[in-house]
């Protein structure tokens, strides 16, 4: 299966779940990305891309905002593959609370 996980500049909640996962289950393939091309850009991180979008079997992203950002330039066409976290930018990357969150929220198969 291939994970996309997703936060606005791709540099602590989406990089932590990305590597986590990467780590603890080699059964899937696991990506991340930023959906802010300004913050993205000031992270040196990856940018989402329709092609990132189109080659997840699964997306979990932290926040609403997330959805909507990516329901603004892609419709509808990707809601079903979408679960949201709900956890806030306000952990840095591999912050034992982020990290015990992701686990907590994040079921993958």
């Amino acid at each position: 299966m291939n994970i996309l996980f997703l936060c606005t500049a791709n540099k602590q909640r989406s990089k932590t779940a990305e590597e986590l996962f990467r780590a603890a289950n080699k059964s899937n393939q696991y990506k991340s990305a930023g959906l802010s091309a300004k913050y993205v850009g000031k992270a040196g991180a990856t940018l989402c891309t329709p092609e990132l979008l189109e080659w997840a079997d699964k997306i979990y992203v932290f926040e609403v905002a997330h959805i909507e950002r990516i329901q603004e330039h892609t419709g509808d066409k990707y809601l079903a593959k979408i679960t949201n976290l709900q956890i806030e930018d306000k952990y840095q990357y591999f912050q034992r609370e982020l990290v015990l969150l992701i686990l907590e929220r994040c079921v993958l198969v």
